[in-house]
């Protein structure tokens, strides 16, 4: 398995049609130019040492050192080394309100915000666990399937808001559906899901759906994120606050959290229960749980070690550059004197002396 510490370096590889087509257009341009001093014979004459493919060699070799200098200092890595280990996994499903209600800023800087912290930093803590996120109102969305990648995790998170679903209210039991279908049942890992909400369920029956998922070993932890004194429930207008939600009264609304909607989902959901505070998310207790529970071992093949190889990269890039350092621009005078296949004709007087002496032989015999 081959894998590069700093892959985004491999963008460097991307010059190289530029540097072979800067080239070409020079070698074009005083290819050109020689051109226009006269004869190409008499030119030749006049600058017997200039060599018109040297220079296409030294190129060449540039090049191709070029390319091996990007690969090594990306770094390559071989892993060296296959070996079974076992690992405790679980899969994660988080269920996140988004109804109005989550804006209420009784637990700072707003429900909704303070649960988006607390979601970031159980994804900074995960390792072996695989991540998925429902939102919910009045209906349930997936907002990111169950996956291992936690920047891409963390990066759904941010995009998060209450503008995402359209229709208000907080269907609890939905989204435990969504969670469940969301799930691989076949990939033998613990999993569990964890909603965060204030608890206003007013859509469907959460316990039931709750019920139904610990009947199939998926254990339904509830974070709670409110007061029980409640507070009342901002209007933005072009993300500035522009007053508060009222009733028919005029009065504002106070949105208060419901925990005993919350006990009653995770006691049927056999999970936990912690009420969110500012001081403390209850992220860590829910996790304690899981781990007690959820956690399985799964065997899994990884590649253990990895070895550098950007060494042999760069000694080939250094080897290059050597023999371009030493390949001259000029022919070598002496070597084009040098014609080993040429046959010479014999000189008159050699021809005449021997001549003489085949015809002396002769007269003797």
């Amino acid at each position: 398995m081959l894998r590069f510490a700093h892959i985004e370096l491999l963008w460097g590889l991307a010059a190289i049609p530029f540097l072979i087509a800067l080239f070409v257009l020079v070698s074009r341009w005083k290819k050109k130019a020689i051109g226009r001093l006269g004869d190409k014979k008499v030119v030749d004459m006049m600058i017997p040492e200039v060599s018109f493919t040297r220079p296409w060699l030294k190129f060449i070799l540039f090049i191709f050192a070029y390319a091996f200098l990007v690969v090594g200092i990306a770094d390559p890595r071989i892993g060296s080394k296959l070996e079974e280990v076992k690992q405790k996994s679980a899969d994660l499903m988080i269920l996140l309100d988004v109804s109005n209600s989550m804006l209420a800023q009784d637990i700072t800087p707003s429900r909704l915000e303070n649960a988006k912290r607390a979601i970031a930093q159980l994804i900074d803590n995960l390792h072996n666990d695989r991540i998925g996120i429902v939102v919910f109102a009045g209906e349930a969305y997936v907002q990111l399937p169950i996956t291992t990648d936690y920047s891409a995790a963390k990066l759904f998170l941010n995009t998060i808001n209450t503008d995402m679903v359209p229709t208000q209210g907080t269907a609890i039991g939905a989204a435990i559906d969504m969670g469940m279908r969301s799930f691989d049942f076949k990939n033998g890992t613990g999993k569990a899901m964890i909603v965060i909400t204030d608890g206003e369920n007013h859509e469907d029956d959460a316990v039931a759906a709750a019920k139904n998922a610990a009947d199939k070993d998926v254990t339904v932890n509830v974070i709670g994120i409110g007061s029980l004194e409640g507070a009342p429930i901002p209007i933005y207008e072009n993300g500035k606050e522009a007053g508060f939600h009222t009733d028919s009264l005029g009065k504002p609304v106070l949105s208060k959290l419901n925990e005993t909607m919350g006990k009653e989902v995770s006691a049927a959901g056999k999970g936990a229960y912690v009420r969110a505070t500012n001081a403390n998310s209850g992220m860590n207790i829910v996790l304690d749980q899981i781990d007690r529970v959820q956690r399985k071992t799964v065997d899994t093949k990884n590649f253990k070690d990895f070895e550098d190889r950007f060494q042999f990269f760069l000694g080939i890039a250094f080897l290059l550059l050597v023999a371009e350092f030493f390949i001259s621009n000029r022919k070598s005078l002496r070597l084009g004197n040098v014609k080993l296949f040429e046959v010479k004709s014999p000189t008159p007087a050699a021809g005449i002396g021997a001549s003489q002496n085949r015809i002396n032989t002769e007269k003797s015999k």
